[in-house]
């Protein structure tokens, strides 16, 4: 090989290496408001049992726990708002300035619930404002998660986007991994009595200093090709005249979705309170396992997104919905016969296990089949509607499952529904498919 040649590789080589590094900055820099999001989300939903007696004492603990849990749950009836008004703003005004501003809103709401004093110092005010906070977070979530999986979509080369866009959903178990690593050191360091009183608060605290580094480091988000190239940009009207137009597509989005939400908060937000209420288990034990779920999802996300590149996106999607059908329930009848530390992390690691196979198929699919010029209004409606409906409210449906049935194994059964109704959406359903 001459010298001219020699040179002419090594270009080529430093620019491919140029490219990468590109890439994984500009997934690092949009995901990281998606950091912040579900940080918050799953700290609520860890410390709901503090919560509860904080902000909503009744006198009984399972109405306090069940009221604070719904109150974790509205948060998410915002979402299809957000994900209509948001969402046809960011599709109207662009990626960039869209993140920008959920991120806004994600920092209001987090900021009230860490400020505001219990039920026992302001009365009724405490839970008004906690639920308001919880409102304003979950207006922003209901488009954060679609502008984020929609700017992926957008920057990532055509043969790669199913592993650009799972890293959407790897960003928000690395939050998963740090709120419960924030809650083992915290839980493990102040006296229950402590953390009653104001310990539940630190991680919500380190939320609000996250914050301006977050905002710093999203000001750097540069807007997509595939949005400036665009030769118009529809008002608001317009758009939602185009997703009236689309409902069945939007429908059957939603109904896909219902898996992936579903299962996301069983294994993740609901894991310490079922572990610590109904297995019994320490709430250590409880946040150790739901780290070690947040690890597993991190590293088979993009991995199954990237395999949906390889060999399509149905196969998983059909696939994973079908196991999680028939297994989730037996899995936890085997569970809840011997409640054990072992017991809880092999039924929630192999729940992991299922869920990232779907999603990691899933997002990149609905953000493929949803139309360019209402991409991320649509993808967000779609995925916000099954996430207010049911994934949101899975811990308190669970925890009122379990109340009226006696039956400690029932969360598993309705996971096992949320499979089957997004397997038969997926089977059924006609354009979404011929689309794929």
């Amino acid at each position: 090989m001459n010298t001219s040649s020699t040179l002419s590789a090594d270009r080529i080589a430093d620019a491919g290496a140029a490219r990468g590094k590109s890439a994984f900055k500009s997934i690092f820099i949009v995901a990281s408001g998606n950091f912040l999001e579900m940080f918050d989300f799953m700290v609520f939903g860890y410390y709901a049992t503090y919560i509860s007696k904080a902000f909503f004492p009744t006198g009984s603990e399972f109405a306090s726990l069940l009221l604070t849990l719904m109150t974790f749950g509205a948060g998410f009836l915002m979402r299809p708002v957000g994900a209509l008004v948001l969402g046809a703003y960011v599709d109207r005004h662009g990626r960039r300035k869209g993140l920008l501003l959920t991120l806004g809103l994600m920092a209001v709401g987090t900021l009230a619930i860490a400020v505001t004093p219990t039920y026992a110092q302001i009365g009724l005010a405490a839970p008004l404002i906690i639920l308001a906070g919880r409102l304003v977070q979950g207006l922003s979530a209901g488009v954060e998660v679609g502008g984020v999986s929609v700017y992926l979509n957008e920057i990532a080369p055509p043969h790669r986007k199913g592993f650009f866009t799972a890293w959407q959903s790897a960003s928000q178990q690395a939050a998963v991994v740090f709120a419960a690593l924030i809650g083992l050191l915290v839980s493990s360091s102040l006296s229950p009595e402590t953390m009653q009183d104001w310990g539940w608060r630190v991680p919500f605290v380190i939320g609000c200093a996250m914050i301006p580094f977050l905002f710093l480091i999203r000001r750097h988000v540069e807007e997509t090709d595939a949005f400036l190239n665009r030769k118009e940009h529809p008002q608001i009207g317009q758009i939602m005249r185009m997703i009236g137009s689309n409902w069945g597509l939007v429908l059957q989005g939603t109904l896909m979705a219902v898996m992936t939400t579903v299962f996301f908060y069983m294994v993740t937000a609901y894991t310490p309170t079922y572990g610590s209420k109904v297995l019994k288990l320490g709430p250590g034990e409880s946040l150790f396992i739901t780290a070690c779920v947040g690890i597993t999802n991190f590293v088979l996300l993009p991995v199954m997104g990237a395999l949906s590149d390889r060999i399509g996106r149905r196969p998983l999607l059909i696939g994973a919905t079908a196991l999680a059908a028939v297994m989730t329930y037996p899995l936890m009848v085997w569970l809840v016969a011997s409640p054990s530390f072992g017991g809880l992390l092999t039924a929630e690691l192999l729940m992991a296990a299922v869920y990232a196979t779907y999603n990691g198929a899933f997002i990149v699919y609905l953000t493929e089949v949803i139309p360019a010029h209402v991409r991320t209004v649509g993808f967000s409606l779609a995925y916000s509607m099954a996430t207010a409906i049911f994934g949101g409210f899975t811990p308190a449906i669970c925890t009122a499952l379990i109340e009226a049935t006696g039956d400690k194994a029932i969360p598993g059964a309705w996971c096992a529904a949320a499979a089957l109704l997004s397997l038969l959406a997926l089977l059924i359903g006609g354009r979404l498919n011929r689309q794929a």
